[in-house]
């Protein structure tokens, strides 16, 4: 099992990722290296270095905002399994989401955690 990267969410509410993704590039001096939208959950997602951006409604972004971080991780159900041994409480099972396979939970600290596995990805187009 081996995390890749940690991501820390900037939520943006009702905020266009053609604005904020510009400014983020500058600061950290690197590329937007995903952008995709989620149309299930009606937002849009882009990744600039470690910080996750999340853009949608004050309703949209509603159902997301208690999640503080996103584990990106070679193996969703590994993961799965040792979390719980380790005394995490899943919040949402593994589902199949635009860039792979996702899943809530909620650390033994209380921290809300979402792990990604990416298998592919949609809607990358405006990179």
């Amino acid at each position: 099992m081996h995390v890749f990267n940690i991501l820390n969410r900037i939520y943006l509410e009702d905020e266009s990722l053609d604005r904020v993704i510009p400014f983020y590039e500058r600061l950290i001096g690197e590329k937007c290296r995903l952008r995709f939208t989620h149309s299930q959950l009606g937002l849009e997602l882009g990744q600039v270095g470690t910080i996750l951006l999340i853009a949608g409604s004050r309703e949209n972004l509603q159902p997301v905002r208690s999640t503080q971080l996103t584990f990106l991780v070679d193996s969703i159900h590994d993961f799965r399994d040792a979390l719980i041994k380790e005394g995490a409480q899943i919040l949402k099972e593994v589902t199949k989401v635009p860039t792979g396979f996702n899943m809530g939970v909620r650390h033994p600290d209380g921290t809300i955690v979402e792990y990604v596995e990416y298998i592919q990805v949609k809607n990358a187009d405006k990179q």
